[in-house]
């Protein structure tokens, strides 16, 4: 039969040197940005799940996907025409110390496709085989790790967050045995291959490998390639293009690390060759959603001692990857200057999108708008409410830190509060009762009362202790009180404050515990449960009838099990 056809361009290995050996044999690689390298073929390959949008958007046909020669290709069984397979050459800090060369010692990226729209696509097929940059590893992927990838690129992209995409993913028909929480218990699981798809996979780590060694003119080959393929749109002289670069990279960085904060994303090891130079979320290993809000959590096992990956110091750690990638360019410069101006543009393009996205995470108009909402306040900003303003959104974090109250599910329910009208219950109010459900339909706006929300009771499903609720219910009373005189004091109906709240709020986040029930099925053969998830997490936003449960807090089975609160590099 013959295979489909895609378009490569593959300017990565055309333009810049390769390395001339092409063994697989590990060793450190000099004076070159890949190496050549075909994935090794597996014994069954089977498709467990696929995303569509991203095969339409790579001209791939669903009659394409459901070809033998799909499953081939993206199990690295075949290679298509125009393919030029190759591992990439970097370096990183890991946990705030530089490790030297790394490298992509189990990811091997097929080409560059450039479909009917023009847009490049760089596909790389994880866990498929060894690489001169595996180390002491096997170059494969197991089935939970690999499944944990595939959901969460896909859940990501439909979030909103920057970051890299899934096409594929395909278990091989192999065992591979791997020791999940490296305590000397290692086990024989279902190996996988995921292809993941970005417009590059290039990192702070492909820049710091080149500066550490010293290969300069290398070095600045590469920031040339860089700014030519992947930001085109810079303008000016060699010196104006390299300073509107670096401070590019700092405002994606800037922005991708807001959208984690707002979805309550953890990344787990944001090490430097974790870190895109497109500012996407890239490598999903230890990642983890926030359930309660504990901006100190970290689901790394690694981390959990210095926890220099927690959620709260994400931000804090952009900055300090970004510092590295200034140090490793730095050569490039003529002054420090420009990379100054980026790393200060990081900060303020942080700050200001940090703080709209809270405001609107709570239903507050943003600081343009002023205090009064939308009113003409006679005073430039209306600065005495802001702060008010400033002081609720806080206070509003730290009570749920203190009563384990449930990140996502706090904010939803705060969205359909937002919808009541003033005084009264929404005309959507009347919904089930305490207990039934955790969908958004039990609104349980109204009270015994009839005419106003009661906290506990409204905010029920988002508690993980009942009793540390209770414990502070006054002060939880008097907060609701505080924003609700705030958000009735807006002109915005609500019903549209309400919406626009939904909006950054979602309703669906894919939580360890849901991700590890799909590779719990998977592994004994059903991937039915990996196909659900997907399609849920295609629209995060809505209200989806029938998969409630989808949305509801960690059940309390999950608190302490492996794979539904800390998770190892190998997860």
């Amino acid at each position: 039969m013959t295979p489909f056809a895609l378009r490569f361009d593959n300017r990565f290995t055309s333009e810049l040197p390769g390395d001339p050996e092409t063994s697989l044999r590990r060793r450190q690689v000099l004076g070159a940005c890949w190496s050549p390298v075909a994935p090794t073929p597996v014994a069954a390959p089977r498709l467990l799940a696929h995303s569509s949008e991203m095969a339409e958007t790579l001209d791939l046909s669903p009659e394409d996907v459901a070809s033998d020669a799909f499953t081939q290709v993206f199990s690295g069984n075949r290679l298509l025409p125009g393919m030029d397979p190759f591992a990439a050459c970097y370096g990183g800090h890991q946990f705030g110390n530089w490790a030297g060369q790394l490298g992509d010692g189990r990811a091997i990226s097929l080409g560059e496709v450039v479909n009917s729209q023009g847009e490049r696509w760089e596909l790389q097929l994880k866990g498929a085989g060894l690489t001169p940059y595996s180390r002491t590893a096997d170059g494969r992927a197991v089935l939970r790790s690999s499944v944990r990838e595939f959901l969460c690129s896909e859940a990501m992209h439909h979030l909103g967050v920057p970051t890299t995409r899934a096409l594929s993913l395909v278990t091989t028909g192999e065992e591979v045995v791997r020791d999940m929480f490296y305590d000397g218990n290692p086990r024989p699981e279902p190996g996988a291959v995921v292809c993941r798809v970005a417009p590059s996979f290039l990192r702070f780590g492909n820049f710091e490998i080149l500066a550490a060694r010293q290969e300069t003119q290398l070095l600045e080959s590469l920031l040339d390639f860089t700014m030519d393929r992947d930001f085109p749109h810079l303008e000016g002289d060699v010196p104006e293009r390299r300073a509107a670069w670096f401070r590019a990279v700092c405002e994606r960085t800037a922005l991708m690390v807001v959208e984690w904060m707002r979805v309550g994303f953890v990344h787990g090891v944001m090490n430097t060759d974790n870190m895109s130079i497109l500012g996407l979320t890239i490598d999903y290993g230890p990642y983890g959603w926030l359930d309660d809000f504990d901006p100190d959590w970290t689901p790394n096992t690694t981390d959990a001692h210095g926890r220099r990956y927690r959620f709260g110091h994400q931000p804090a750690v952009a900055q300090w990857n970004l510092l590295r990638l200034a140090q490793a360019v730095h050569p490039l410069y003529p002054a420090t200057d420009p990379l100054q101006e980026g790393m200060e543009h990081f900060h303020r393009t942080y700050t200001e999108r940090y703080d709209a996205m809270l405001r609107a995470k709570f239903g507050l108009s943003d600081r343009e708008t002023g205090g009064k909402h939308g009113q003409d306040s006679g005073k430039e900003g209306d600065t005495e409410t802001l702060e008010e303003e400033d002081v609720l959104i806080q206070d509003g974090l730290a009570l749920l830190h203190r009563v384990e109250m449930d990140y996502t599910l706090f904010f939803r329910l705060l969205g359909e509060a937002a919808g009541q009208t003033p005084g009264g219950a929404s005309s959507e109010s009347q919904g089930e009762g305490p207990g039934e459900s955790s969908s958004e339909s039990s609104h349980k706006s109204a009270s015994a009362s009839g005419d106003r929300i009661n906290f506990l009771t409204h905010f029920e499903a988002a508690f993980y202790d009942a009793a540390k609720a209770e414990a502070h219910r006054e002060e939880l009373g008097e907060w609701f009180r505080r924003w609700r005189v705030r958000v009735d004091a807006s002109p915005e109906p609500p019903e549209a404050r309400r919406a626009r709240m939904h909006q950054v709020n979602p309703r669906y986040v894919l939580r360890n515990y849901l991700a590890q029930e799909a590779i719990d099925l998977a592994e004994q053969g059903d991937p039915s449960r990996i196909r659900t998830l997907l399609e849920v997490m295609r629209r995060p936003y809505e209200d989806q009838p029938g998969h409630d449960r989808f949305a509801a807090r960690r059940p309390e089975w999950a608190r302490n099990r492996p794979g539904c609160s800390m998770l190892s590099c190998s997860s």
